[in-house]
């Protein structure tokens, strides 16, 4: 299937869905969330993916989090743990064809489009993104979501599990 993206950042890109929805990752690619989940249990401030709906499917966004303006209080734990898309910029943390980042890669990724090079590349920064989670069950007790909540919030809008 061919997807044909027009939204504020990116307009006449399109791409080919080449692997059935949420099917045939990297053996490397094992994320515990899909971009729906995470929409629902709120990620980005609900601000992320606001003018470009139509690209994905309307059940992701039937019970997702979202707002107008950035507002920490659709965000699972109630707090700001992202940087902002111009210092992501700064940063070089902007891939390809994907200028929203890496969750904008994820959902198309999981969508079915392959890109090798790009794929690669954020699947690299996903696995190193685990260093958080491994300070969590570290320096946390089991269940205790009060502990680090912005590094769980972070887990969160990187598709690992933050209830831990």
């Amino acid at each position: 299937m061919i997807v044909t993206v027009h939204d504020k950042m990116q307009k006449g890109y399109s791409y080919e869905t080449v692997e059935p929805e949420g099917k045939h990752f990297d053996n490397f690619f094992q994320p515990q969330l899909t971009p729906f989940e995470m929409l629902e249990l709120g990620v980005f401030e609900g601000k992320y993916l606001n003018d470009c709906q139509d690209e994905f499917p309307c059940r992701w966004f039937q019970s997702a989090k979202l707002s107008m303006t950035s507002d920490i209080n659709c965000n699972y734990f109630k707090l700001k743990a992202r940087m902002s898309l111009p210092q992501w910029r700064e940063k070089g943390w902007i891939y390809g064809p994907d200028p929203r980042g890496w969750f904008q890669w994820y959902c198309r990724y999981y969508l079915g489009r392959r890109l090798p090079e790009i794929d690669k590349i954020q699947i690299k920064r996903w696995r190193l993104f685990r260093r958080h989670l491994v300070q969590i069950e570290k320096n946390c007790p089991i269940l205790d979501f009060q502990c680090r909540p912005k590094q769980r919030q972070a887990l969160l809008q990187w598709a690992y599990n933050p209830f831990i």
